[in-house]
């Protein structure tokens, strides 16, 4: 079976029993699921949840609680096993509805479905990758909040993953990144179980992971026998006393142990046992209890509800002392925890806004977005900025950016050229909680960071994406770097808001909507190039937040015409919308100018503001220096979009719109053409 390996196998018992019997017994019923990771991990699992893990289930959202990932996430059953049996709000009744239509045990864990659960798995190397930003987080706030006899922050970040997180490049990226970090609070363990869905991985996945690790800093035990309490024990107890390093604690395990006839293959991967082999599992593990039957004795032992609460509660006790100490810094974690904005936040937007306009600047709106951040960030210090080694580019740097660093905390994550392990670490930063992450890096590479970003959206964390070099207008670097398809992809992402503003104020305002966004991540483009200012009403600038919204109306102030058209348009198009709208009036042609820096946005507002902004039976262009077919929708069948449908070319930014023909007398040309 496993000789070759070395591996000793377990030693059974009905405390891990339980949790083989929940898993087979779960998955056998919705005849769907993965039983034969939380089967080979009980040992660990148990080790860990019964005897470490500090965490309360009456209140899965304790601040200092540790953080517990299953990186694995399509082992699900194992984590919601734990959960029922540790006593969170998980019935045996929802376990029975494991995989099934709004339950809460879905097919892989999903934060907000399930208590307990801290993130959404099953894109594997995200797991792990998301607990390094956990383990970031606890790092940076036990910095900024823990005084001398005062550790209010002092948590553990605990994660399983397997060969397939291992896999991964993120795994990479952000294990690279934790060594570096010297994130010592963080403890993964390696299910190192040699199967996959395609059989035995020897054929694709023969890394020597220890060295692997140890190359990047971390603190790994090697060769433990995963079944072995004894040992996984003194394996923790080693990680938990390394302080410096990551740990990885290399545990050889035996997938599906307890299946005497499916365990050590690919055969309980992926499938449910079946009856016959259920069977003769609980005869082998020593189970004689029918399916989802837990005797109570089994539960006493596993209920971690009055330990958990106790331990809640000397950490309230400690931050009651830290509270008279600490009275401001006390409220100040309070509110962070919490996710709310200072109680001041609108009035500041306000004044904001106000030397924006004051100022009217014509400069790039990535020199806008920076000015945007530089306003924004004294008053919120939660900003956890980053790039992906384009600081000095996306300008995401401000006067008062400290670099974290191994020794230090800080408030700006110098991430590297690793755009995808950037995204899903702030992700991670993002559940943990405390602090509101914005990452950046070049639009075009929102490529490398596509699943995260989608992860993000899913989970509806908040997190703000900053990407400069929206379009062709950032000239000679050429279409590699060139973005033409990307805008339009990041808005089809359900729950992801994609802003492209047009100058300084809608750059400030889109800044401000992000952050005070809650329930999901935002995207904003910006311009390498200059783009003018837009002069405005107080009541069109309240009205950017819509998403879209009347810039120039047809006609004048003093004489107001009744549109015959309307150009849509947004980021550095604007400019050339407001110039053919002055062209067309001189012809006798009166449109209106539409400026829609959130297509996203725009879409939930109601059908009143929407119709207000564009009329129906009016014709329209939409002017974008992108693909065209998203445009469609606001256009209609017989409208026109001026975009561009290939790649680029290197050149300086000025000759490519021209050569692509995004050009005011492009924009002039489609309205006459609907118009005549």
């Amino acid at each position: 079976m496993s000789s070759s390996r070395n591996v000793k196998p377990p030693v059974f018992n009905p405390l891990t029993g339980a949790i083989r019997a929940l898993a087979m017994d779960a998955v056998q019923k919705a005849n769907s699921g993965h039983p034969g990771a939380p089967m080979g991990m009980a040992e660990i699992a148990e080790v860990l949840w019964r005897r470490h893990l500090r965490h309360n289930p009456a209140n899965p959202k304790w601040a200092d609680r540790d953080r517990f990932v299953q990186s694995n996430g399509h082992g699900s059953m194992l984590i919601y096993s734990l959960l029922h049996l540790t006593g969170y709000d998980l019935s045996i009744d929802d376990l029975k509805q494991f995989r099934q239509l709004h339950s809460k045990t879905p097919g892989h864990p999903e934060v907000g479905y399930t208590p307990g659960v801290e993130t959404t798995t099953g894109p594997l190397g995200q797991g792990i990758t998301n607990a390094v930003g956990m383990a970031l987080a606890e790092k940076v706030l036990a910095a900024e909040f823990n005084r001398p006899g005062h550790t209010i922050v002092d948590h553990f970040t605990y994660v399983f993953l397997g060969d397939g997180c291992l896999m991964e490049g993120i795994s990479h990226e952000a294990c690279s990144l934790a060594g570096t970090w010297g994130l010592g609070k963080l403890i993964a363990f390696y299910d190192d179980n040699d199967i996959s869905i395609d059989g035995h991985v020897s054929g694709w996945f023969t890394d020597d992971t220890p060295k692997r690790f140890e190359a990047y800093g971390w603190h790994v035990v090697r060769d433990v026998q995963g079944h072995d309490p004894v040992e996984i024990e003194a394996a923790l107890k080693a990680a938990q006393a390394e302080t410096g390093r990551p740990s990885l604690i290399c545990c050889k395990t035996i997938i599906g142990a307890g299946a005497p006839n499916k365990q050590d293959s690919h055969d309980c991967h992926g499938a449910p046992l079946g009856a016959a082999e259920i069977e003769a599992t609980r005869a082998h593990i020593g189970w004689p209890h029918g399916p989802f039957e837990i005797p109570a004795d089994v539960y006493a032992a596993w209920d971690a509800r009055a330990k958990g609460a106790a331990e809640e509660a000397e950490w309230n006790a400690h931050f009651a002392a830290y509270a008279a100490e600490y009275p401001e810094l006390a409220a100040e974690f309070t509110r962070r925890m919490a996710g709310d904005l200072p109680a001041d936040w609108q009035a500041h937007v306000d004044g904001v806004l106000a030397q924006v306009i004051d100022k009217a600047e014509t400069i790039a709106t990535r020199k806008a977005s920076q000015n945007s951040i530089e306003a924004f960030a004294p008053k919120l210090p939660e900003l956890l900025g980053g790039s992906a080694d384009l600081a000095g580019s996306n300008l995401t740097l401000w006067s008062g950016a400290k670099g974290v660093s191994r020794t230090t905390g800080g408030n700006y994550v110098y991430y590297g050229v690793r755009e995808f392990g950037m995204a899903a670490i702030a992700n991670g930063v993002a559940l943990h909680g405390g602090l509101v992450p914005y990452t950046a890096t070049f639009l075009m590479f929102s490529e490398y960071a596509r699943n995260a970003l989608r992860m993000a959206a899913l989970m509806k964390v908040r997190q703000i994406f900053v990407f400069t070099h929206d379009s062709i207008g950032l000239g000679e670097d050429g279409p590699t770097h060139q973005p033409v398809e990307q805008t339009a992809s990041l808005r089809l992402i359900p729950n992801m808001d994609v802003w492209r503003p047009c100058d300084t104020t809608e750059s400030a305002v889109a800044w401000a909507a992000s952050i005070e966004r809650r329930d999901g991540p935002s995207s904003l483009a910006f311009s390498r190039q200059n783009l003018p200012f837009q002069a405005r009403s107080a009541e069109q600038v309240a009205a950017i937040r819509r998403g879209g919204y009347v810039l120039s109306e047809a006609g004048t102030a003093s004489q107001p015409a009744a549109p015959q058209a309307v150009i849509i348009a947004t980021g550095s198009e604007v400019a050339l919308a407001m110039a053919a709208q002055q062209q067309l009036a001189a012809e006798g042609v009166a449109v209106r100018v539409v400026s829609m820096p959130s297509t996203n946005v725009f879409d939930r507002q109601d059908a009143a503001w929407r119709t207000s902004v564009l009329p129906k039976g009016l014709p329209r262009v939409a002017v974008e220096a992108g693909v065209t077919d998203g445009w469609h929708k606001y256009v209609g069948i017989d409208g026109e979009v001026i975009g561009v449908n290939r790649f680029g070319e290197s050149a300086p930014a000025g000759e490519l719109f021209k050569y692509f023909g995004i050009t005011t007398e492009a924009v002039v040309a489609a309205v006459k053409k609907l118009v005549a």
